[in-house]
Formats: structure tokens, C-alpha cells, sequence
């Protein structure tokens, strides 16, 4: 077997015992020692491979986030209703986290609990992600009828200032919260019913309202 071969092999099984590591516990939590100890790698060949814990997860945030937004880009989109293909959209990202459920891990942690110290260079590899997101947004909007005094510009604003709120309550939820996976499932089994208040509001207007 060539050196470049071997090199291959080694890289790829520290990063996937890596994903392992960092898929089944928070950044603070997960340890190089445990990745080498249980998956029999030597120490000073993670270290030959990667410089630190922080340059590992950041490469194992890297493939999660790619792979979900692969994943999503072969999701076929109906041109018709797009607020379905919102939802479409949500639902087919549960369903990615149910067959990756290490990917789902890493995912969560960054959107509500990631590491300080490394925000600016997740923002960097959330990017994709985020773009794609925002297409959506963009072609939700513009399906609907919105109200005349709300351009769509601000309507866009509006969604990402909503998502962000949403995501901050349950960023709250986890500093008084020792299950992780508890507030996660909450999160994602309340997104859809967030995203129809969102779009149609919480109240009935009344005659007198018109």
C-alpha cells in the first residue's frame, strides 16, 4: 500500500471516530484522548493530521453542514406552493438527522450551544447552509401576499429575526435544561407550528379589525 494511501486511511478513521465523538456529545464534553484510546489511534498521528481539538471539530462541522445541504439540493421543489416546500424543507431536514443522527448532534450543538471561542469560524462553515435557507425565504416571500405596508426585503428581515428568536429561546431552555436531546426534539417537533404563526399570526381579526 502507498504512503499516500496509508496517510488516507488514517486521516479518514480520526475523523470518523471524531464525528462519533463530537456526534454523541457537546464540544466541551468530547475528548481526544477518547477518540485515540477507543478507536486505537495513536496520539501523535491525530496530532500529525490535525493541530488541535478545535481544528478537528471544525472539520467534522464542515462535513456534517455539507452533507445536509447536499442532502437538501436533491429534494425535488413544487413551483406551485412554496409554503408547502417550506415545510417540505423541515421535514426533510428531521428526516436527514433521523438517518444521521451523529450529523444531527453536531448540527444542534452549533446552532444552539456552540463553542464561544469559535463562533466567527462556524459562521464561515454555517454559510451554505444559511444561503440555501435564504433562497427559500426569498422564494416564500414572494409566492405570498403580503401585507402593502411590508416590502419583501423587510419581510426576509422579519423571517431571520423570527428564526433567531426562536432558536434563543431554546438556547435559554439548555442553560436550566440537563437534557440536551429533550429540548432538541422539542425544538424541532414545535419549527412547523412557529413557522404558520410566523406567516398567518396567533389572533382573529374581528370585524371591527377591518
Amino acid at each position: 500500500m502507498k504512503q499516500e494511501e496509508k496517510t488516507r486511511i488514517t486521516y479518514e478513521k480520526i475523523l470518523n471516530a471524531a464525528i462519533k465523538e463530537f456526534g454523541t456529545k457537546s464540544y466541551e464534553n468530547a475528548s481526544l484522548n477518547t477518540i485515540c484510546s477507543e478507536n486505537h489511534i495513536a496520539k501523535g498521528l491525530l496530532y500529525h493530521n490535525f493541530k488541535n481539538k478545535d481544528d478537528l471539530y471544525l472539520q467534522c462541522v464542515k462535513i456534517c453542514f455539507h452533507a445536509l445541504v447536499e442532502y437538501l439540493h436533491t429534494i425535488s421543489f413544487s413551483e406551485e406552493n412554496m409554503v408547502d416546500n417550506f415545510k417540505n424543507l423541515i421535514q426533510q431536514r428531521q428526516l436527514f438527522f433521523e438517518q444521521n443522527p451523529y450529523y444531527g448532534n453536531i448540527f444542534f450543538y452549533v446552532l444552539l450551544q456552540p463553542p464561544v471561542h469559535l463562533q466567527n469560524e462556524l459562521s464561515q462553515i454555517r454559510r451554505e447552509f444559511d444561503e440555501f435557507c435564504l433562497l427559500h425565504y426569498r422564494n416564500l416571500v414572494k409566492s405570498i401576499s403580503l401585507r402593502k405596508e411590508i416590502k419583501e426585503e423587510t419581510a426576509i428581515q422579519y423571517f431571520v429575526l423570527f428564526q433567531e428568536m426562536f432558536n434563543g429561546y431554546f438556547q435559554k431552555k439548555l442553560q436550566i435544561s440537563d437534557n440536551f436531546h429533550t429540548v432538541i426534539q422539542d425544538h424541532e417537533m414545535n419549527l412547523s407550528q412557529i413557522f404558520d404563526i410566523f406567516l398567518y399570526g396567533i389572533a382573529q381579526k374581528s370585524t371591527d379589525d377591518v
